[in-house]
């Protein structure tokens, strides 16, 4: 991915946030480093701290190193590099942009149907409950302009599962921000497993309608 990313047609630099991955990443990316010593950089934290801690930690890095446009994305390439050129030109226009499996049809591959219905009802229920009209409110390939995620108080961010996927687009759009999607097709991983479990998806069905009732008593947005 890292080499991959580098070949592109465009000034990247890539960010690793690793929480003690028992699979060899640091050293992966030591080694890189050495090859790529200006626009390779890792983060390290202890233990499991959870999916939107981690995204708050390369925010936080990003803005504190003066990046006008920052994107998360999967490192498994279940999103494909390519679309990075998509969602930086997309962003010219918009103040985020979202690369959407569902903005077109449903475009998810090697994903049982099971997993397909899950994710595709999700941003049903998400649209029913917060009146956003965000396809794809789980999407994790993202590019921010930096405004977006300096006006936003990322210490008030409260979801570290996938639930902070929609609490971050939900924030964005009560601040007025334009967030559009630009088709991706998404792949599954074919090696690893998810990170979905009660407890996230618990926290995503319930934090939805908690923050509808935070932002009818205006509580939404914060910071």
């Amino acid at each position: 991915m890292i080499r991959k990313v580098f070949s592109l047609p465009y000034d990247f630099h890539i960010l690793i946030i690793d929480d003690g991955s028992p699979d060899g990443t640091q050293r992966i990316v030591k080694d890189l480093q050495n090859l790529y010593t200006d626009s390779l950089f890792m983060e390290t934290r202890e233990g499991k701290q959870g999916l939107g801690t981690a995204y708050i930690h390369g925010f936080k890095w990003a803005l504190a190193h003066k990046y006008d446009y920052i994107f998360e994305m999967d490192c498994d390439f279940s999103h494909n590099p390519d679309d990075l050129l998509k969602l930086r030109q997309a962003c010219d226009d918009a103040d985020a942009v979202i690369g959407s499996r569902y903005i077109k049809g449903v475009n998810v591959v090697n994903w049982p149907m099971s997993r397909v219905l899950m994710s595709y009802f999700a941003s049903v229920y998400v649209r029913f409950i917060t009146r956003i009209k965000i396809q794809d409110a789980t999407a994790g390939f993202m590019c921010y302009r930096r405004k977006v995620l300096e006006t936003i108080n990322l210490d008030k961010i409260k979801f570290v599962g996938y639930a902070f996927q929609i609490e971050m687009k939900y924030t964005a759009i009560k601040h007025g921000f334009k967030l559009v999607e630009v088709p991706i097709i998404f792949t599954d991983r074919t090696a690893g497993t998810s990170k979905m479990s009660t407890s996230i998806f618990r926290e995503a069905f319930f934090g939805v309608i908690q923050m509808r009732i935070n932002s009818i008593f205006r509580k939404y947005p914060e910071g």
